[in-house]
């Protein structure tokens, strides 16, 4: 579980994030949603330790991270996996090497073990044929795959996920969706999903944030999100469910 206290961050005067109070839950798909600006990427920055917040806790299973010494952080650190948008591999390295990057630079494995790890990881994800591969030789969903071994071969705690399905076509989302949800409650992890897209959100989304000009205006899950009174979350649902079923229509 991951909760944040009163988190607070301005860039150059401007507040980003106004004062946010949140709860991520373990072994389900939390997501952070709301429209391009909203300050959604910003805390997810925040809650992992790449922007540093100007006031409030973040607490990984009651470690408070963002005041803790250089020990506590580096041991949190070793718990966290995270998928970049844009999947982030290194061009240089086959599959099997991304995926074994982690383990090289922060494991004390043997390197027999550590290939088990990696052929354990490239299994689940479907992707053990294409472990000599390029990253320039396989499609945008199998890199996302890839960057989802790599985020869990370190037997990740808590996973951090900005835009799954960006740049994907609908069938591939809906399975990269499925595939974050199923190895999320396998392993018992506190998934976090910053998404704008609302067919992922009503796919897999298990407990929801909304966010709105820098401040959390919902809470709840799936089932509930289309009953708010929230102007702001029923005009984003909504909106986005019209692009949608025009997408479709095409």
């Amino acid at each position: 579980m991951i909760e944040l206290k009163n988190i607070k961050k301005s860039f150059g005067g401007r507040e980003v994030l106004k004062g946010i109070d949140a709860t991520f839950y373990q072994g389900k798909t939390n997501m952070i949603i709301g429209a391009s600006g909203t300050g959604k990427s910003v805390l997810l920055k925040c809650i992992v330790g790449l922007t540093n917040i100007d006031e409030g806790e973040v607490l990984y299973t009651g470690r408070e991270f963002t005041k803790a010494d250089k020990d506590l952080k580096r041991e949190i650190r070793r718990e966290i996996g995270m998928l970049f948008q844009g999947g982030a591999l290194f061009d240089s390295k086959t599959v099997e090497q991304n995926v074994m990057f982690p383990l090289d630079m922060l494991s004390t494995m043997s390197k027999s073990e550590k290939q088990d790890r990696v052929n354990l990881c490239l299994e689940r994800v479907g992707l053990s044929h294409a472990t000599k591969r390029m990253p320039s030789e396989i499609s945008g969903g199998m890199k996302k795959r890839v960057g989802i071994a790599r985020a869990i071969v370190l037997q990740s705690k808590y996973l951090f996920v900005d835009e799954p399905n960006s740049g994907l076509d609908p069938l591939t989302s809906i399975k990269i969706d499925n595939l974050i949800h199923e190895i999320t409650q396998e392993n018992n992890i506190t998934t976090v999903i910053v998404s704008h897209d609302m067919n992922s959100v009503m796919e897999i989304g298990e407990h929801i944030i909304f966010m709105q000009q820098g401040h959390k205006l919902w809470q709840g899950d799936k089932s509930n999100i289309s009953k708010s009174d929230v102007n702001e979350l029923n005009e984003f649902v909504f909106s986005n469910k019209l692009l949608r079923d025009l997408r479709t229509m095409l």
